[in-house]
């Protein structure tokens, strides 16, 4: 069985088909959505919609607070591993919780996701290249944890007290484990719609470069693993597909300019959020 727990701050626009999603799954004990600092009626549709979902409603904008919030509440249910932290912008596929079950008992992963499916048809030609390339890197496709949302065992929840206050919570989570005890998992996949521009597509790059740099500057990265993305790219650039490995290098570029300037001014740092993804 599994608890789920869905962090949400204005998700008015997407809150119901994530939970639609969750809710035909099996094998789910608790599913709680951690409402926080909302300013739209994301609380009012899960509680009318969705009576049998718990739904917190936090007044502190946060994701990481949330996160705590939720487990605190959970374990007060009778919290239930796997625990399922789940984005709300996502969907996850039919019969993935018990998929993902399934294979958490045969293997020796602690940490999982389903296999990310980017949904790039209402983004413009410069996304669309920029995920043709990120989809296909090694550390993508090898079980990296890159889509916000994963799945923790018991054991894999023991390495940690609580979520710190960070800007990247699944990095955080990410730096506890060592490759082999990560992966995504085959016949279970999570639904994500990319940005629909390219400056949202640079925000949402740029958080996450910028949480990392957080994390590997305040010393949270318990685990660090070399990884050879250099000759990666250069094979590509050296493939048919150099054209759109060009324009991922040169937007990966941009980004990391922009989070080493925002790092200097870490501590006035604002969230940034893709807003065009959620115009459905």
């Amino acid at each position: 069985m599994a608890t789920v727990i869905v962090p949400a701050h204005n998700e008015s626009g997407v809150i119901e088909a994530c939970l639609d999603s969750i809710i035909q799954q099996s094998e789910v004990d608790h599913i709680i959505v951690a409402c926080n600092g909302c300013t739209d009626n994301t609380a009012d549709i899960v509680r009318k919609n969705y009576p049998d979902i718990h739904c917190l409603d936090i007044s502190t904008p946060s994701k990481v607070n949330a996160l705590n919030e939720a487990e605190a509440f959970a374990r007060e249910l009778g919290l239930t591993f796997p625990v399922y932290y789940i984005d709300a912008d996502t969907k996850l596929s039919p019969n993935c919780v018990s998929g993902v079950n399934q294979y958490l008992k045969t293997s020796d992963v602690l940490l999982a996701a389903p296999t990310p499916i980017i949904d790039t048809s209402h983004s413009s030609w410069i996304v669309q290249t920029y995920y043709k390339v990120w989809v296909n890197l090694p550390y993508i496709k090898e079980g990296v944890i890159a889509t916000c949302s994963y799945i923790i065992t018991e054991e894999g929840r023991s390495r940690f007290e609580k979520f710190p206050d960070v800007i990247n919570d699944d990095g955080f989570i990410r730096c506890n484990f060592w490759n082999r005890e990560i992966s995504n998992v085959p016949g279970t996949e999570i639904y994500i719609r990319a940005p629909k521009d390219i400056y949202s597509l640079i925000k949402i790059k740029t958080r996450a470069r910028l949480g990392n740099m957080q994390l590997m500057a305040t010393g949270q990265c318990k685990v660090v693993e070399k990884k050879q993305y250099g000759s990666v790219m250069r094979d590509r650039l050296l493939s048919r597909d150099w054209f759109s490995t060009l324009i991922y290098i040169g937007i990966a570029g941009i980004i990391r300019i922009r989070s080493k300037k925002q790092f200097k001014r870490l501590n006035e740092y604002r969230w940034e959020k893709d807003l065009s993804s959620r115009d459905v």
